[in-house]
């Protein structure tokens, strides 16, 4: 558990110092709704090709500090809108050669500090606009997604010991087409 903590915290380091300095660098241009349909295309096909030719031979326990980082820089990605946080971490844990539901593991574990950071910033803000009533609302709202994302979390990791990330390729570039229809 300890050695697993510290690969969360090597984890989480590149995302952490790497989106603080180009956090004023994620522009409108790249908020642009053909950015994200590409981003979302293309990172549901990386997806596809990772669970297709990577090699199911790791787990948890077969982790190092070296990929623990590997998998942690992948997450700077996702400063990219459209790309799946979650999707690329399981995306370069797969081509790494963990098993589907390790990867996912791993990559929720990963989600754990991000969410929580960017939840402080959130939180932060709010508290700074003086608003009590949203405050509550939003501490209401925080715990209702933590219990269905736990339940969420369960429900995927039991699917993919038994399946392919294909659904989620799917829906990937379905939604991407359908955006690219949208705004084009």
């Amino acid at each position: 558990g300890a050695r697993l903590a510290l690969y969360v915290i090597a984890g989480t380091v590149p995302l952490v110092i790497i989106g603080y300095l180009v956090k004023d660098f994620v522009t409108d241009e790249l908020r642009d709704p053909r950015v994200i349909a590409w981003a979302t295309i293309g990172f549901g096909i990386l997806l596809f090709v990772s669970d297709r030719i990577g090699m199911t031979v790791r787990r948890i326990e077969h982790m190092t500090f070296g990929t623990a980082v590997i998998i942690g820089l992948s997450q700077i990605l996702a400063l990219i809108p459209g790309t799946s946080r979650a999707g690329i971490t399981m995306t370069v844990a797969r081509f790494l050669g963990f098993e589907r539901a390790e990867a996912a593991r791993f990559s929720l574990l990963l989600a754990m500090p991000a969410i929580l950071g960017a939840g402080v910033l959130a939180g932060l803000d709010v508290y700074g606009s003086g608003n009590l009533r949203l405050g509550l609302d939003a501490v209401v709202a925080a715990g209702i997604a933590f219990v269905f994302a736990l339940i969420a979390i369960a429900l995927m990791i039991r699917w993919l010991r038994r399946a392919s990330f294909t659904p989620f390729v799917v829906y990937r570039l379905l939604l991407g087409a359908a955006l690219l229809i949208w705004f084009v």
